[in-house]
């Protein structure tokens, strides 16, 4: 029987919200290296290695930023430097997003394909646990962490398949995106996803059945969903509708649902958040 769990944190009194502005003025964290899996610059991602022995299980930290080229992974640094101090390699992709060459349909999907099955190349050299391997993502890095899960169900004839993909053992989504097609223009990332996709849900249903994680359901890879019941970007109906139909299909999906936190403490270290983000982590790693 596949476990499904559905968990309210412990409420814990904070004074507001965090902003993007808490998270942009966090320190930065500098990786051990960067190393393009691609030809593009914007084909690259962040290594940071944990100072035990090897070999290290991967945490793969996908930024987000509603797909769009203005948001890098810089603000994601401190984040994959916490878990990187946890004992596990991070690797944090960038990808080709809206507004730069070849992002969007289908070119952001194939780059985060392509940087997480780069860890083979990458393993040998940086003594890399390919066995033990999870991929994290904030807002719509969430929907891209829930997607390469989801990546095995995909059919040969689509643009976004890749023989053998990497096996993941879970995905973390902070704040996701798990449904394309029913992400309102009214809410944070506007109409952010239909310039991702190219045009509406109407216009191509194919593009968003194979890019939609809910849609992609069951995939068999564990599910972990953390959410703040204040968040005004993207609301906690995201992760409740994605939950219910995990749930509904079989999967292996749990929501932890934080009363106080809004969009950004999930991926900021400092705040309440941090701990379930931790223990997320190390229960699909341990």
């Amino acid at each position: 029987m596949i476990l499904v769990l559905l968990i309210a944190a412990p409420s814990i009194p904070q004074t507001r919200r965090m902003t993007v502005n808490d998270l942009l003025a966090l320190p930065p964290s500098r990786p051990d290296f960067t190393i393009p899996y691609g030809n593009d610059p914007n084909q690259a991602g962040e290594l940071r290695l944990p100072s035990n022995k090897g070999p290290h299980p991967v945490v793969i930290v996908i930024h987000g930023g509603c797909w769009l080229a203005e948001y890098d992974l810089r603000h994601i640094g401190p984040l994959a430097g916490h878990i990187t101090r946890l004992g596990y390699a991070t690797w944090s992709l960038e990808y080709r997003r809206v507004g730069n060459p070849g992002g969007g349909w289908p070119g952001t999907f194939t780059d985060i394909a392509d940087g997480i099955d780069f860890l083979t190349d990458l393993a040998p050299t940086h003594d890399l646990d390919l066995q033990r391997i999870i991929a994290i993502g904030h807002s719509a890095g969430g929907h891209l962490a829930l997607w390469a899960g989801a990546r095995s169900k995909l059919r040969e004839n689509s643009p976004l398949y890749r023989t053998d993909p990497l096996s993941l053992k879970g995905v973390i989504a902070l704040a996701g995106i798990g449904d394309l097609t029913n992400l309102g223009v009214q809410e944070g990332c506007g109409k952010a996803a239909q310039s991702l996709m190219g045009g509406a849900p109407s216009e191509f249903p194919e593009r968003y059945a194979q890019a939609s994680p809910q849609h992609l359901l069951p995939f068999r890879v564990p599910q972990i969903l953390i959410h703040g019941r204040q968040d005004p970007i993207i609301a906690l109906a995201a992760s409740q509708n994605f939950y219910a139909r995990a749930r509904e299909l079989g999967d292996s999906c749990r929501l932890v649902v934080l009363p106080d936190a809004a969009h950004f403490e999930p991926v900021i270290p400092s705040s309440p958040a941090w701990n379930e983000v931790r223990a997320a982590i190390q229960s699909l790693l341990q």
